[in-house]
């Protein structure tokens, strides 16, 4: 008989026994919401975050609120522009230049080589109102006269005046300077333009404001700038050009080139436009 070796139910000394370790107790809801959260955010309470999100969509409303209406006018005002522009068909008023006469025109240089400029000048100027029932009020007209963008004389036209529905108004005005001190190059080039056939280059600046009325709906003043170009003179002298030189007799200046536009500026705060 072969003998049978049992295993001791003991283990040695030196084995070990390996036990399954308990699991610690998941963590409570409480701590999970706090892993959760922002390291940075702080710990608001409940009635904190519904304000705060109450206000955010109060804000919110008040902006889709305030774009709507805003649209809502602007679409009512280019709809009342429409009506207006279809039952009046407004164009804006014309101007021309009808004569400028220069009865003054002296260039005066000194023994210190300084020039100065001493002008009368007699500018009639026509508006003519091409609408049938649109009536404009002007206020007085700041006139100004350029020669290359230098200042040569300058007036006003102090009354204020209606212009009526096609009706033509003519604005005479004079114009002057006294003692006008030019820079050098200013003085070379009018010499200059003075000895061509077609003379010196003139323009004409007229700046006021006006209100324009349909039946008994009146608008706002705005402000407007006439520019009038292509105006030429001839100034007749004695002896040619000198460095002292005056005009002899009253000199016509030629107007039939001459064209205006009108411009309106409108003044938002301390900005021309």
């Amino acid at each position: 008989m072969t003998d049978r070796v049992h295993p001791t139910s003991k283990p040695n000394g030196t084995g070990t026994t390996v036990r399954n370790p308990k699991l610690p107790p998941p963590p409570a809801k409480t701590q999970i919401n706090n892993l959760n959260r922002h390291p940075y955010r702080p710990n608001l309470p409940n009635y904190q975050r519904k304000r705060r999100s109450g206000l955010r969509r109060c804000f919110c409303l008040c902006c889709f609120w305030s774009v709507l209406v805003i649209i809502l006018v602007l679409l009512l005002a280019g709809i009342a522009g429409c009506v207006l522009y279809l039952l009046y068909h407004p164009q804006p008023p014309t101007f021309s230049v009808t004569s400028l006469k220069i009865s003054q025109f002296n260039l005066t240089t000194a023994s210190d080589d300084t020039t100065r400029l001493t002008s009368k000048l007699n500018l009639t100027i026509s508006t003519k109102n091409p609408n049938n029932k649109i009536v404009f009020y002007y206020d007085p007209i700041a006139i100004t006269c350029l020669s290359e963008e230098t200042q040569i004389a300058t007036g006003t036209f102090g009354n204020s005046f209606t212009s009526s529905p096609n009706n033509i108004t003519i604005i005479r005005s004079a114009i002057s300077s006294t003692s006008l001190l030019l820079e050098t190059e200013t003085v070379d080039r009018m010499r200059s333009d003075l000895k061509k056939k077609s003379g010196l280059p003139l323009k004409i600046l007229l700046d006021t404001q006006a209100t324009m009325k349909i039946e008994s709906i009146k608008s706002n003043k705005v402000g407007i700038r006439i520019k009038c170009e292509g105006i030429h003179s001839l100034i007749p002298k004695k002896g040619g050009v000198k460095s002292n030189s005056s005009s002899s007799s009253v000199a016509v200046a030629t107007v039939s080139d001459a064209k205006c536009e009108v411009d309106l500026r409108i003044k938002i705060w301390k900005w021309t436009f």
